[in-house]
């Protein structure tokens, strides 16, 4: 099935030069899920650019990177959950970023 945000999500995100970048549409397990919808995304990036930047401005440098696409989407993207890290915390975590937590409204 095509994935067109995701496919631009991850592309957009290149620019940050990330060691480790994973974008997975979540949107499957929530409410009102349409097949092929793409509305619900946990986005995982390693990037020496976070060396020494609060959580805040990490996510304010992936939301540089992908709101020219969000708004682009017509605001078909409902949530974008972030996790972002430098390599040596990537490495400290066993290489693995926490689980997403149950939707309110998961079927």
């Amino acid at each position: 099935m095509p994935t067109p945000i995701a496919d631009a999500i991850n592309e957009a995100l290149r620019a940050l030069s990330p060691k480790h970048l994973d974008v997975l549409n979540e949107s499957a397990q929530h409410a009102h899920y349409q097949p092929g919808a793409e509305t619900h995304f946990k986005v995982t990036v390693v990037s020496e650019d976070f060396s020494g930047l609060s959580r805040v401005r990490r996510h304010q440098k992936v939301y540089q990177c992908v709101n020219p696409l969000l708004k682009q989407g017509g605001g078909e993207v409902h949530a974008l959950a972030l996790h972002t890290y430098t390599p040596e915390e990537w490495q400290a975590r066993a290489q693995k970023g926490p689980d997403s937590p149950p939707c309110a409204g998961q079927r």
